[in-house]
């Protein structure tokens, strides 16, 4: 049993003993008044939609689910599909990627999750490098304190063009690191 603070986008978890995954988790409150959690979640078993709002101290069962090392193949509309290295394709809907999307990539390497056999969504590493293809230019004197500006980063749906926040000194062209559980810059790659 994990506390609702420890769920994470793209978890199974149980809830009225049918499997949801988790799509999206928004984080209201204080540490004085305590964190309530809002999730849009989906049935795995009827795809129907649902959303609640859960207190950090709930407990929910996580199901560990089956993973297999996957690549991102195309988008073939609604689904996307990902390829093993036996050549098996997976296809999954657009709605079970979650943040995913923002950095999807042709050839990415991440691992399918799947749940009685199908495919339900995908996770991706920690961290991975990513062109910023767009960025404005830093101002000259806007240097003072942790002054950020917006990036668009390379991925492989130009629809789902995403920015991130990074410091003044990175600019259009460059390979940056970020961290896809919280979607932050992490450093720049050089050489």
């Amino acid at each position: 049993m994990k506390p609702a603070k420890e769920i994470r986008v793209g978890n199974i978890i149980m809830v009225d003993a049918k499997p949801f995954i988790v799509l999206r988790s928004d984080v209201n409150g204080s540490s004085r008044t305590g964190f309530t959690y809002k999730w849009k979640m989906k049935n795995l078993l009827t795809n129907a939609p649902f959303e609640s709002v859960f207190r950090g101290d709930d407990k929910f069962d996580v199901v560990v689910l089956d993973k297999k090392p996957v690549t991102y193949s195309y988008f073939a509309d609604p689904l996307y599909v990902f390829m093993d290295a036996e050549y098996e394709q997976y296809e999954i809907e657009e709605e079970n990627l979650g943040d995913a999307l923002n950095y999807l990539k042709d050839g990415m390497e991440c691992e399918a999750v799947f749940y009685d056999g199908k495919a339900i969504s995908v996770e991706l590493p920690t961290t991975i490098q990513r062109q910023v293809v767009y960025s404005e230019p830093a101002v000259k004197g806007n240097t003072s304190g942790n002054v950020t500006k917006e990036a668009k980063i390379e991925n492989a749906i130009e629809a789902k063009q995403f920015s991130i926040q990074v410091p003044l000194f990175v600019s259009q062209d460059d390979i940056v690191e970020i961290d896809t559980r919280t979607n932050e810059f992490k450093k720049v790659v050089r050489g």
